[in-house]
């Protein structure tokens, strides 16, 4: 399987935030409540993740309460890569 780099995927979450006139800050500590980046927003960048890498990934993960951050994010899609 491929994986996508923690550079792509943030970009993706940039489109996804582009798309509603949002810009992503380039520092992973930004708080996803302080830059809009909401729940359906995060289902949507797993969606483009999942389509990207065309196989199915588990984000039924306890880790998804505890996302605060942008660099939470990254480090959630990088582990789900790594567990598939």
């Amino acid at each position: 399987m491929s994986t996508l780099s923690r550079e792509q995927v943030r970009t993706m979450m940039g489109e996804v935030l582009t798309a509603q006139g949002k810009e992503l800050p380039s520092e992973d500590s930004a708080r996803l409540d302080a830059i809009g980046f909401r729940s359906l927003d995060f289902s949507e960048l797993a969606l483009q993740v999942e389509d990207e890498l065309d196989t199915e990934l588990n984000f039924d993960a306890p880790g998804l309460r505890s996302i605060e951050t942008v660099g939470d994010v990254l480090d959630f899609i990088d582990e789900l890569q790594k567990a598939s």
